[in-house]
């Protein structure tokens, strides 16, 4: 595909050239650097740096055709914004957490503002023909912002983790500002069918607006339109990546530590969205009632360390260790530990690697978007010999990975006999099962999605007009 426009990201971090290798770079960060290098575009955001100077500018760089602008946050922004009202009220509300939710009308008012001078200095950056891309929760009002500055351009909008549900969004005190200022960009894309679905029931039962069958939406006056973009890896990358760790020295010595071919992982940010103390509690089930995998398995969870000066993430980590200790004290043995629980991270082919050399992949959060750790851990399997992956029913993923063994990560005893029947999968079954899954990869890659999405970005109508 040629895109003819100037692509404008705009996300909460900009992955600067400094900061990375390109090869060290995540699957989305590369396919979005991917997509500015064809258009000689221009990455926008926070530069992730916080302060009290009141007098903040614009830093703009140039690399590689590539223009890189970041501002600053100051000191009360960083609390009220971002620690505040997108992480302690967005994240839980959009993961279904009401109860962890705290919100405050001064956090509200902070993210509007902040919404609004992300606008104010996005538009002196702005061509009349450029495409705006805008990423995820923490810019849903950037729309409205950019349109009361009559900016033009056709603007799009993708959101990477869950929509709530109609009953669980009509909590938050602000979710009609929310959506009315949402239905200001021109496109809204979503991770999967069910959340555009979910998105769709709000429109039509709590604004009485409809819907047609391309999927344009027509609502408090405002028409946009709404489709999913289910957001994937660069398969073929992350394939010669792990065939590359077949003689790494740190996977070695994974295998030789581990001594058995029935290595379980789990890789995952530490948050209470992904599950781990239910899959404890799944691992701790499976040794109790299936003996036979006593001795014969380790579940090596990978959990570094996010947000740890938020309560709820300092408190969930204590109780991943307290239970860690419990089983590897009831079942371990001298030569024997049932949990190798790490809260540290590792690059991305070691990674590959521990996949590699694992029996089954354990994908359970409660709540994903997408979930792209199911996706890397089919790619990097042998064909020949591949491993199983156990997937949450409620990880974006379960949309597409349909040959995957999904479960309910509710109900530890259903993923404990999963996990057993996993372990003694035959290999025959076991190499069907990987077929369908990486056939499904290679059709739906990265690049397929940023691709899509613009091209349907270019192609939306854009109904704003200066005129009112």
């Amino acid at each position: 595909m040629k895109i003819m426009n100037r692509v404008i990201v705009v996300s909460n971090r900009v992955m600067l050239p400094a900061e990375k290798k390109p090869e060290a770079a995540g699957g989305l960060a590369v396919a979005l650097l991917d997509t500015l290098q064809e258009t000689s575009g221009l990455w926008f955001g926070w530069s992730g740096d916080v302060t009290l100077n009141k007098e903040i500018k614009t830093k703009v760089r140039k690399e590689k055709d590539i223009t890189f602008a970041t501002v600053d946050l100051l000191k009360k922004d960083y609390e009220n914004y971002y620690n505040g009202y997108c992480n302690e009220v967005l994240w839980p509300i959009f993961h279904y957490r009401l109860d962890l939710v705290e919100y405050s009308k001064i956090k509200f008012e902070n993210y509007k503002r902040v919404n609004n001078f992300f606008a104010l200095n996005l538009k002196q950056l702005l061509r009349q023909e450029d495409l705006v891309w805008v990423h995820d929760y923490h810019f849903l009002l950037l729309a409205r912002e950019l349109r009361k500055l009559r900016c033009t351009q056709k603007i799009g909008f993708f959101l990477h983790i869950p929509w709530p549900s109609k009953e669980t969004l009509t909590a938050l005190p602000d979710h009609r500002e929310i959506i009315d200022a949402l239905l200001d960009f021109d496109l809204i894309g979503f991770q999967t069918k069910s959340h555009v679905l979910t998105f769709l029931d709000y429109i039509i039962s709590e604004l009485g607006g409809s819907v047609e069958p391309d999927g344009s939406i027509f609502a408090l006056g405002k028409r946009s339109k709404v489709k999913h973009f289910p957001i994937s890896i660069d398969t073929n990358k992350i394939i010669k990546l792990a065939e590359g760790t077949d003689n790494s020295a740190q996977v070695k010595r994974l295998i030789k530590s581990i001594k058995t071919d029935k290595l379980i992982i789990g890789v995952d940010r530490l948050d209470y969205t992904k599950g781990l103390e239910n899959r404890f509690a799944a691992f701790n089930y499976l040794l109790t009632n299936h003996s036979e995998h006593t001795r014969s398995t380790t579940l090596l969870q990978i959990a570094p360390t996010s947000r740890g000066s938020v309560f709820q993430y300092r408190e969930i980590r204590k109780k991943l260790e307290l239970s860690a200790g419990k089983i590897n004290s009831s079942f371990g043995d001298f030569d024997w530990t049932p949990i190798r629980y790490l809260n540290k991270g590792f690059q991305q082919k070691s990674l590959m690697g521990f996949f590699r050399n694992s029996r089954v992949g354990l994908v359970t959060p409660l709540m994903d978007g997408m979930n792209l750790v199911a996706k890397e851990y089919i790619a990097s399997q042998r064909p020949n010999d591949p491993g199983v992956l156990i997937l949450s029913r409620f990880a974006g993923a379960a949309e597409e990975l349909t040959d995957a063994l999904m479960v309910n990560p509710h109900d530890p005893e259903g993923v404990a006999g999963e996990l057993d029947k996993a372990l003694k999968m035959s290999k025959k079954e076991r190499i069907q099962r990987w077929i369908n899954l990486i056939d499904q990869l290679h059709s739906f890659n990265i690049t397929v999605w940023r691709t899509r999405y613009i091209e349907a970005l270019e192609a939306s109508v854009n109904t704003f007009s200066t005129g009112g």
